[in-house]
């Protein structure tokens, strides 16, 4: 008695588990290949190229700050209505000859793409300068030099909130200078 079994075999492909085995490697193969396109496509732009250069410049910096201290340097930054004009408004000891105009950067704290660069000019007695800017809000890192980076003043403007920024100078620590941006 010749007993056959009667197996149905049908092709792999046509089986669920192989294709449910497969999917994992799958998922994980294109994933690498999104995780690699994204690490070349996108910028780090909280990296710098020259970074070992900026940290050796940590001294100049704090020197500039106490010579902001030692002219008693203030400024207060007000933000026009329509969002896009920004006037600073400069103080000093008597007898410190302001300058004709002022650099202000205007820094996100991790989008480096949004960063500005404005030139503020002098707009009659000196103590007055205007700029324009493009609309900004959120948190941001505000410097303030005059054109010749003597000194400068920086500090915090969470725009969105505070029209107005006051960066008085602020002994901070042992013997280092800062500034501490305030708005009433």
């Amino acid at each position: 008695m010749n007993s056959r079994l009667n197996v149905g075999t049908s092709v792999w492909y046509r089986e669920p588990w192989p294709w449910i085995l497969m999917l994992g490697p799958l998922i994980v193969i294109v994933a690498g290949i999104l995780t690699t396109y994204l690490a070349v496509v996108s910028s780090d732009g909280l990296v710098e190229d020259d970074y070992y250069r900026q940290g050796l410049t940590v001294n100049q910096r704090f020197a500039r700050d106490h010579r902001a201290i030692e002219l008693g340097i203030e400024a207060e930054l007000l933000m026009g209505t329509d969002g896009n004009r920004i006037r600073a408004l400069l103080r000093g000891k008597d007898g410190v000859r302001l300058p004709e105009t002022l650099k202000l950067r205007i820094a996100h704290p991790t989008r480096q793409g949004f960063d500005q660069q404005v030139l503020l000019r002098s707009s009659g007695g000196g103590a007055v300068y205007t700029g324009t800017v493009k609309p900004f809000a959120g948190r941001w890192h505000i410097t303030l030099e005059d054109d010749g980076q003597q000194w400068r003043l920086v500090g915090e403007w969470m725009a969105e909130k505070e029209s107005v920024l006051r960066l008085p100078v602020a002994v901070v620590g042992t013997g280092t200078a800062a500034t501490k941006g305030n708005s009433d």
